[in-house]
């Protein structure tokens, strides 16, 4: 081989790597911020035996960390205010925020931080973390579904859409008035949508 061809040739090589480091996948977790309007956190409790009321929070801030190549390195870390509570019954959301219950005054935000994914399918996962309300922090696992992840047709951003569902014990967290009469067990329901930052 001529110096020139061995030259041509190291040049050649040198462009498709160069190509293929620009086109290869990036293995570091992409960040996503939740969209509050499309965000919310309903909680149900069994009342006497004769209903089962919800309440919901709205008001849910955090980041969402997403690694397609490894789901174990993603993570997510939220926040919400007890005082945006809404049950649809004002007395109620005023007793339930009272040192009866949440104790709002006091203990103004509730966090969730995950600090484990396992990844269950193509599209779900158990998401464990610390879950903090009342002033106390106990270990939770979500059952987290991936609903669609794609270019959000009106922001033109990527959107990540997920479901959550868990369940937790008041008593737990400090919180276990009226036991057993109001049920101990508090079942979580989440919607969540997150666009990519």
């Amino acid at each position: 081989m001529t110096k020139f061809a061995l030259k041509s040739v190291l040049s050649a090589s040198a462009f498709a790597l160069t190509l293929l480091s620009l086109s290869a996948p990036a293995f570091a977790a992409d960040s996503y911020k939740l969209d509050q309007g499309h965000t919310s956190v309903t909680f149900q409790w069994t009342h006497f035996g004769f209903s089962h009321p919800t309440g919901k929070f709205m008001n849910a801030v955090g980041t969402v960390m997403l690694d397609d190549a490894t789901p174990a390195n993603s993570s997510v870390d939220v926040s919400f205010a007890i005082d945006g509570i809404n049950t649809g019954v004002a007395a109620l959301d005023t007793h339930l925020k009272s040192a009866d219950f949440f104790d709002a005054a006091k203990f103004p935000t509730a966090t969730f931080k995950s600090t484990k994914v396992a990844q269950t399918s193509a599209t779900t996962a158990d998401v464990t973390g610390d879950l903090t309300i009342h002033g106390v922090t106990k270990p939770v696992t979500l059952k987290v579904t991936l609903n669609k992840k794609d270019v959000h047709p009106m922001m033109k951003k990527v959107d990540a859409g997920f479901t959550a569902t868990g369940t937790i014990n008041r008593s737990d967290f400090g919180m276990g008035n009226y036991v057993p009469a109001v049920s101990d067990q508090v079942d979580l329901y989440i919607e969540a949508e997150a666009i990519a930052q």
